[in-house]
């Protein structure tokens, strides 16, 4: 920006001392006067323009094919992402209704704007939208959400919409069913999809007396489920700083293996973080198939506080990406204030993934390839 300004200067007064709709100079000056204005802004580029522009650039904007977080400020609690036909597609918590929003690049995310998707007037499901996530289940794009009654948190339940179209950004998005769950039919929320051998699964959030645990049902359609199991239930004292509460699954599959991220802890605290489960076991409905690695894997770093609630995307090569949302301030908040970031995966010798710490919201990160 501050070459151009100086390029348009430049151009201006080279055209006021050639332009006919102005007094000329007598033609002795203007090879003399040019010359010297070249000098003189040549100087400014050299000595100012390397050194401001260039920390201007690279410490405040990101560099081309770069992206810097926050990809979302306001309201970019519960972040999903997923990449189809050439775009990214971001939903997080707005609360009130379900909205996407779509770009061809990460950074170009931050600027693009929300289409609202879904509003809902009724009264069992009109309030309190959660953590919306696209999945592509039998040949259609479903939104899973959770969703209750007005002026209270209490009555939340899990549901899914149904998109008309293969590209998610054409769909029309038409309310599918309620998720009952025929044995457990309580409050529940963060539905996500496992899809392993032997079917799919949902797996979500609910309570077990006081802890909030991990449960799975394997689907029998994209809407309806059987029976569900407890999976995992907040045992560690870092699970429980605030609340007991192990929530917000999440999975990522690789070489074979996968993975549960899920978040622990309440979110009006100091203490959420993520936690990781595997699924070594054949059967993912035997509680005995999760083994729960004994320490968190992410956690509050560099100014990103309460780190939480994640989703996993691959990127058009495959790459492993985390979406995340954290807090500005600490202890943590459960609002719209909380922001969504990007980053991505890498993972250790022994095939366990890595997930670092999050990273410093001044950092250059590579668009994905």
């Amino acid at each position: 920006m501050f070459r151009s300004i100086l390029v348009l200067v430049f151009w201006q007064v080279y055209n006021t001392t050639r332009s006919p709709s102005v007094v000329r100079i007598p033609s002795s000056r203007p090879s003399s006067i040019m010359r010297l204005i070249f000098l003189v802004l040549s100087f400014v580029v050299t000595v100012l323009g390397a050194a401001t522009y260039s920390n201007v650039t690279e410490d405040i904007y990101p560099r081309a094919g770069t992206f810097q977080n926050a990809i979302k400020t306001k309201d970019g609690s519960d972040p999903f992402m997923v990449y189809h036909e050439g775009f990214y597609y971001l939903t997080t918590t707005t609360w009130s209704n379900i909205q996407i929003t779509h770009a061809t690049t990460i950074n170009g995310l931050k600027t693009a704007t929300p289409k609202v998707v879904w509003t809902d007037s009724t009264a069992s499901r009109c309030c309190s939208l959660w953590a919306p996530e696209i999945h592509f289940v039998n040949g259609s794009w479903y939104i899973y959400y959770s969703a209750g009654t007005a002026k209270t948190s209490d009555n939340q339940r899990l549901h899914a919409l149904k998109g008309s179209s293969n590209i998610i950004w054409d769909s029309t998005w038409t309310f599918a069913s309620e998720i009952m769950i025929p044995n457990h039919d309580v409050w529940s929320i963060d539905g996500t999809l496992l899809v392993h051998s032997t079917g799919t699964y949902l797996v979500y959030s609910s309570f077990d007396g006081p802890d909030q645990c991990l449960w799975i049902a394997k689907l029998t359609s994209p809407t309806t489920v059987g029976n569900t199991v407890k999976i995992s239930t907040p045992t560690h004292d870092w699970e429980k700083v605030g609340a007991s509460v192990n929530e917000g699954p999440a999975f990522l599959y690789r070489n074979g293996r996968t993975f549960m991220t899920y978040s622990a802890s309440s979110c009006t605290g100091t203490g959420y973080k993520l936690g990781l489960i595997e699924l070594t076991g054949s059967d993912p409905m035997n509680p005995s198939s999760w083994t729960k690695s004994p320490n968190p894997v992410f956690q509050t770093a560099n100014g990103n506080f309460q780190p939480g609630h994640n989703g996993f995307f691959l990127s058009p090569s495959n790459e492993i990406y985390n979406v995340y949302h954290a807090n500005t301030v600490t202890p943590g908040r459960c609002d719209g204030s909380r922001y969504t970031n990007v980053q991505p995966v890498n993972f250790r010798s022994d095939g366990t993934p890595d997930f670092g710490e999050p990273r410093p919201l001044s950092e250059n990160i590579p668009e994905p390839s």
